[in-house]
């Protein structure tokens, strides 16, 4: 069964970056397209940005130019850099499969944007 864990998050001012991490234990990592999501306080989780196998990516609307999502599949490792953060991104980041996710999610990792 795979497994993820989130890292890397923190509290930052506007404007600020943070470079968030994944690992996920398992098989078949190299297999799917892997994405980033988050939920925020009173909200529903929402994709952020995805990178397919071959590496395409695709990112939510408001995050285009601002984050990176980027893997490495001989570590099992994903990651997504953010940068230019605004306060509507402060909520909790977690990893899972590409529009496909597993029904077990990690801990996530707290990113909290404010002045």
């Amino acid at each position: 069964q795979v497994q993820f864990v989130e890292s890397g998050g923190g509290s930052v001012q506007p404007g600020g970056s943070l470079i968030l991490s994944c690992a996920a234990s398992g098989t078949f990592f190299s297999a799917y397209g892997m994405g980033w999501y988050r939920q925020a306080p009173g909200k529903q989780r929402e994709l952020v940005a995805g990178i397919r196998t071959g590496g395409r990516t695709e990112y939510e609307a408001s995050v285009k130019g601002r984050f990176t999502i980027s893997r490495d599949n001989a570590k099992n490792t994903l990651s997504l850099e953010m940068n230019s953060l605004k306060l509507e991104d402060t909520a909790v980041y977690y990893c899972n499969r590409y529009r496909s996710p597993l029904v077990g999610w990690g801990q996530g990792t707290q990113v909290t944007v404010s002045s």
